[in-house]
């Protein structure tokens, strides 16, 4: 049987029972204090057995990081299914994302912590998400732009660049610092005005506009 699958009558297979008991540690005393032996007790097997899925203690950590993560993309990934325009999709995306992550700060702040680590500690899961989200962005974008409603250029690096715009409603360790810097509809609105197809003439108005400044 594959090690990832359900066991027969459909309850969780091995590696399943430990990634949850994994969690409702980290939910009760923190991913710190929490070590193999516990996992395993909590999941009514022997250490030895955690080690048969997991290589080390760090594994079953970046396992609950990547069901975390891979619930904020999933909602995410809804948003960017819908049928309305692409600015309200791409807002729709980053709104999810933010909440997701304040939500799990202001009711699971153990399990957020773990996140918040994880993403300090450059571990894999957390690229593979960023790069899932930048994904979702750059599809909308170039469908945006097929659209007429987007401008030209490459979706990918317009999609990269909007990310690091929105960085701090998207980064978990940035949520919650909010002095000093500029509200979501703020930067939503910034990053749909640089993404935005403006008509020739607009163009061209704004570069007759524009007149540099001659230095004595």
């Amino acid at each position: 049987m594959n090690k990832t699958q359900a066991s027969p009558g459909g309850s969780p297979c091995p590696r399943e029972r430990i990634v949850q008991a994994a969690i409702r540690l980290y939910r009760a005393i923190g991913y710190r204090k929490t070590t193999v032996a516990d996992i395993a007790r909590s999941a009514s097997m022997s250490p030895a057995n955690i080690y048969r899925f997991f290589p080390s203690r760090q594994a079953v950590e970046e396992a609950v990081v990547a069901g975390l993560l891979g619930e904020v993309c999933a909602g995410a990934g809804i948003e960017a299914r819908s049928n309305v325009s692409g600015e309200e999709r791409l807002e729709a995306v980053f709104w999810t994302i933010c909440q997701r992550h304040e939500h799990r700060l202001a009711h699971d702040a153990r399990l957020h912590e773990l996140v918040v680590a994880a993403g300090q500690a450059n571990w894999p899961v957390v690229f593979f998400h960023a790069e899932r989200v930048r994904g979702l962005v750059g599809s909308i974008i170039a469908a945006g732009q097929a659209s007429g409603e987007f401008r030209a250029g490459s979706a990918t690096a317009l999609a990269r660049c909007t990310c690091e715009a929105m960085g701090s409603y998207l980064d978990p360790s940035r949520i919650r610092t909010r002095a000093g810097r500029a509200t979501f509809e703020e930067m939503m609105s910034f990053c749909s005005g640089a993404l935005r197809n403006a008509a020739p003439a607009q163009v061209a108005g704004l570069r007759l506009q524009y007149r540099p400044t001659c230095r004595a």
